[in-house]
């Protein structure tokens, strides 16, 4: 994408199934865990440069021992400053005592982050919320081991006013408005009370307190829990949480609007947002690895066993599409056939927009995610010109003379590699136009390939959310080549609309197909539907989640997808490029015959999985209108 937006963090959970020696054993380390949790984020690496973090809970360990390890750091080499920490808890013993190294129970009595249970965040955070107590894993500590709670999650509320109120009516005292501070203390609460059910009824039968502590241990409810808790959330979410006493779980939203992927054998449990992850670090098939269900919860118990279970009834299955057009890395079997598929039914737009001349254009790509849609949208040009050719050759009354021949048979796309990205430039000169002067550097293009004043040029991205890169770079750079045309494709279709489940894209005046649009209402004198929608999002502030319509959807309304489109090339054009530009956009029909198991499109139609995120848009709309610079949901 040419220009990056922050989207969904990462996790990471694994349950080691046999005791530590069992690994020291078998793999020559009792760092197995680690070591796997190192890599499992790693290859997640790119749901998040902005910090992460990690937590270990030992299990069966006796009163007045440590039991739960956390670190967090920040920044974009977080991943590598949390496991040098761990590192070095293991280092002075690897040096001057190697006989205790190999000695599993040993580690695990001395030395913290050697346990069984073990969880990992990465984190992009949102809208300058970035700091160490914004990072995840969060602590919910109590001196009663099976009330420790330890969360962290891919996960974004609509209604945390809603969900504060009840902390409120709980006689709780949240000290952040945030929905970690929500989803924490709504699962600690629900979690306190099992604890205190439990306690009252084994009280009852006339058991001591030690013996309820582990009868409690071994009977918590923990689908009960997350039912209770998860009753009325309304947001996208996965959730991996530990009690302190060892049992684990990880929870999937009613829409499966959030990854989630699953692998168990008798060693392990793993579960990751990204499948390619478990693949890599434990070298299995894909056929092995599972989804969590919506709406489900995998759990796995201290005593090792694993079920998924029901925590909320499953809603239609809108999973999201961004995850597999750009933020899931594309080395995923299923999300490379599908990007793939994505440019290639590009196709037909893109041959309307060069006349179908072949000959005199340059396919290329801008860098870097776009290019698996690249590779499909060049298969789907070399099906053109092979239908072309048999059609020809086939069909042609008259005999081809050798040139026609000749030409026909050498016919073929040109594809060439024309955006280079380069390294990040650091604009050491304030000044606004020495600054704009060097970000229109980011990108350098590869001289010579482009006939002057002769060839098109086509360019694909995996989206285009702004423009602002594309104008105040790509175009520039690209119009030194001194193409007659520049034609740039989208593999996904307008984002229109904000989205609160995870993404950082939440202010309507972001969105240059919101500009088009209003752009073209005031040149078509419907200026009055601006005011109109504004009115009606005022209007349903006090309403009920469930009542509210995304009223914004008005705005695109009165115009085609080809109009808006033609708006925004207009838009991001500079004033000073020679090259006529054109903007193709994917459908929304071809987006889901691409990927038709992952129907959540929001962004780009306004039709929202969850009610909540009506009232988010209505008021994104209204901040726009109003001049306030902020998001529309905590």
């Amino acid at each position: 994408m040419s220009e990056s937006i922050k989207h969904e963090c990462g996790i990471a959970l694994i349950r080691l199934l046999k005791p530590l020696s069992y690994y020291q054993q078998k793999y020559g380390t009792s760092l197995y865990g680690l070591n796997k949790l190192y890599l499992l984020m790693e290859k997640q690496h790119n749901r998040g440069q902005d910090g992460a973090g990690i937590a270990t809970i030992k299990l069966n360990v006796a009163p007045g021992n440590r039991y739960i390890s956390r670190y967090r750091a920040m920044g974009s080499s977080a991943v590598s400053e949390v496991f040098e920490h761990v590192q070095r808890k293991f280092a002075d013993v690897q040096s001057n005592s190697p006989e205790l190294f190999k000695d599993a129970e040993w580690l695990k009595e001395n030395i913290s982050f050697t346990g069984e249970v073990l969880m990992g965040h990465l984190r992009y955070g949102t809208h300058g919320k970035n700091s160490i107590e914004n990072c995840h894993p969060f602590l919910r500590q109590n001196n009663w081991m099976s009330r420790n709670l330890v969360i962290a999650g891919n996960f974004n509320m609509t209604n945390v006013d809603e969900l504060l109120e009840q902390l409120y009516e709980l006689g709780q005292h949240p000290k952040e408005r945030a929905d970690t501070v929500t989803v924490l203390e709504k699962i600690g609460h629900f979690l306190d009370a099992e604890n205190q059910e439990l306690f009252d009824s084994y009280k009852g039968d006339g058991h001591s307190n030690a013996t309820i502590s582990q009868l409690i241990a071994d009977n918590i409810d923990v689908a009960k829990i997350l039912r209770r808790s998860a009753k009325t959330w309304d947001g996208g979410y996965t959730i991996e949480g530990i009690f302190g006493h060892g049992d684990a779980f990880v929870m999937r939203d009613p829409s499966g609007i959030r990854p989630a992927f699953y692998y168990i054998d008798d060693e392990v449990a793993v579960v990751t947002s990204e499948r390619p992850a478990i693949q890599t670090a434990f070298n299995v098939p894909i056929s092995s690895i599972k989804e969590i269900k919506p709406g489900h919860a995998l759990i796995i118990k201290k005593n090792g066993d694993i079920s998924e279970e029901q925590f909320r009834e499953p809603e239609e299955h809108k999973s999201c599409s961004f995850e597999r057009i750009y933020f899931s890395r594309g080395s995923d079997a299923d999300i490379y056939k599908e990007r793939k598929e994505l440019g290639r039914l590009l196709c037909p737009q893109i041959l309307k927009a060069v006349n179908n001349d072949l000959k005199n254009t340059v396919v290329s790509f801008i860098p870097n995610t776009a290019e698996v849609a690249f590779y499909g949208m060049v298969d789907g040009l070399y099906k053109y010109v092979n239908q072309l050719q048999k059609e020809t050759l086939l069909n042609r009354a008259d005999k081809i003379s050798d040139q026609e021949l000749e030409d026909m048979l050498n016919m073929a796309p040109r594809v060439e590699k024309i955006a280079i990205k380069d390294a990040k430039l650091r604009t050491f000169i304030t000044q606004d136009a020495d600054r704009q002067d060097m970000v229109s550097h980011i990108y350098d293009t590869t001289y010579g390939l482009i006939r002057r004043g002769q060839d098109s040029l086509v360019v694909i991205d995996d989206s285009i959310v702004r423009g602002t890169t594309l104008k105040q770079s790509i175009l520039r750079i690209l119009d030194r080549l001194g193409p007659v045309k520049v034609v740039v494709v989208s593999s996904a279709p307008q984002i229109r609309y904000p989205d609160c489940y995870g993404i950082d894209m939440s202010r309507m005046g972001e969105f240059v197909a919101f500009e088009a649009a209003i752009s073209l209402l005031k040149e078509t004198d419907r200026e009055h539907l601006i005011w109109e929608v504004y009115e009606k999002c005022k209007a349903s502030v006090t309403l009920d989640k469930e009542q509210v319509p995304n009223y914004v959807k008005a705005i695109y309304e009165p115009f085609t997808d080809e109009e808006i489109s033609a708006r925004i090339a207009k838009i991001i054009s500079p004033p000073d490029i020679k090259a006529e530009v054109q903007v193709i956009y994917q459908t929304l029909d071809n987006l889901h015959k691409a990927c038709p198991n992952h129907l959540g499109d929001w962004y780009f139609s306004g039709n929202y999985p969850t009610p909540g995120e009506n009232k988010v848009v209505n008021r994104s709309y209204m901040n726009w209108v109003e001049g306030k610079n902020q998001r529309a949901y905590v």
